[in-house]
């Protein structure tokens, strides 16, 4: 009977420990992350889908920090291919950290897709690319806290908002966000770092 007793006990404290593992998990998991002062959130919601925030990191031009971004996915994933392939609502959220002006914004938009995919992406995504383009051209200059998040909504299209405000018509076309995506996680990134943080990866560069 006591060896029956104790080892009931043994039992129930390894399902307790377990418990009491999941339980913190949990917490940790639902905690937002903090980056360079910008609060990127666990989850988010996009067209009534709950989406997880897959990495977020720094975008760095040479030692000064240009902009903050989260990578937010219906599913995480650290393949490059496996975020631009995934089912479901995506966001890219960008939070400026220092005044960016507009016109250099769309202009390093253009620059990026053309660099980082192929001659044939690069035709699809056009019509996108020239309107996200004059969004951010019209702005004239993104300030210093200021945030705009580019979504994708499967049957929508991708959808820009500028500080919660959505601009314009939605991009009909689903090739334009696989080429924008690239930008950051094709094989020219602007800051190979922040892909790696996009994807959730610890960065082993220098």
């Amino acid at each position: 009977m006591r060896r029956f007793l104790i080892a009931a006990l043994a039992t129930l404290a390894v399902f307790g420990a377990q418990a009491q593992s999941e339980k913190s998990a949990d917490k940790t998991a639902d905690k937002p992350v903090e980056v360079a002062g910008v609060k990127f959130d666990a989850t988010e919601t996009i067209g009534g889908q709950k989406v997880l925030l897959n990495g977020a990191g720094i975008r760095y031009k040479f030692i000064i920090k240009v902009y903050a971004a989260g990578l937010y996915l219906a599913a995480k994933t650290s393949s490059p291919e496996g975020v631009v392939t995934a089912a479901g609502n995506k966001r890219l959220r960008i939070v400026a950290l220092r005044d960016i002006d507009g016109n250099d914004l769309g202009k390093l938009f253009t620059k990026g897709i053309e660099s980082n995919n192929t001659r044939e992406e690069f035709v699809k995504a056009i019509n996108g690319m020239l309107k996200i383009s004059e969004m951010f051209a019209t702005r004239r200059e993104l300030k210093k806290g200021e945030s705009f998040s580019v979504d994708y909504i499967p049957g929508t299209g991708t959808v820009v908002s500028i500080n919660g405000v959505t601009q314009g018509e939605p991009i009909k076309e689903p090739e334009f966000y696989s080429a924008f995506l690239h930008i950051w996680l094709g094989k020219n990134p602007p800051d190979a770092q922040l892909k790696d943080k996009l994807l959730g990866i610890q960065s082993q560069r220098n």
